[in-house]
């Protein structure tokens, strides 16, 4: 039986981050690359093609860093409320 690849939908999603980061909170998954255990994934800002970098996948799973989808200001602050 094949090994179940981590992460499968990886490339394609969009994500906020909690704080800014390289001054923007809106990003989305544009490549992916396997090293060893590690999955990583190449993130770009959706308002700024130029603001790229690479981040272990597994750190988007943390949601007091990352939360899946594009969230307004308001959503966000509402989940720090609860």
């Amino acid at each position: 039986m094949p090994k179940k690849p981590k992460f499968p939908y990886l490339v394609g999603s969009k994500w906020t981050a909690q704080q800014q980061t390289w001054g923007w909170r809106h990003f989305q998954v544009v490549n992916r690359k396997n090293q060893g255990k590690w999955v990583f994934a190449e993130m770009v800002a959706s308002c700024d093609p130029n603001v790229r970098f690479w981040l272990n996948a597994q750190q988007l799973k943390d949601r007091a860093l990352w939360q899946p989808g594009w969230k307004s200001l308001a959503e966000i602050a509402q989940m720090e409320r609860e």
